[in-house]
């Protein structure tokens, strides 16, 4: 596992730049998620029987969740996205106990968080630098 989690971190610094390049789906994406569910094993400490039952409740909670980031209205959105997480939440608890699943759901944020700061900085720097508005 330790060997699977180095070669995930080593994609992550081999592969950054590739992240921001037209088309964003495909071998990419595939490499962000790859570096998620690494990140998110880790973080969480999943064994090998947490995580063959939490990736599945886990793949469909971002189906849902995506299906919630197509509303328009911020504030509908936000509400939306906050009943899909109370949704999971106690499938996520038979899995991982009250403590991690409020880890889970920091960790994801924070992982996503960092994603985009990384794109956005990948942007600015093709772009030139960063745009002052």
């Amino acid at each position: 596992m330790k060997n699977f989690i180095l070669a995930i971190v080593f994609l992550l610094g081999v592969s950054s730049p590739t992240f921001a390049q037209p088309g964003g789906g495909g071998q990419n994406s595939e490499k962000v998620e790859a570096l998620y569910v690494a990140y998110m094993t880790k973080q969480l400490s999943l064994t090998e029987d947490e995580a063959q039952r939490f990736w599945p409740i886990h793949t469909q909670y971002d189906k849902d969740l995506k299906e919630v980031e197509r509303n328009d209205n911020e504030l509908e959105r936000q509400q939306n996205a906050l009943n899909v997480k109370k949704k999971y939440q106690d499938r996520f608890i038979k899995v991982l106990g009250a403590d991690r699943t409020n880890q889970f759901f920091k960790t994801d944020a924070e992982f996503r968080k960092r994603m985009i700061e990384r794109l956005k900085a990948l942007k600015e720097k093709r772009a030139g630098g960063p745009r002052r508005n």
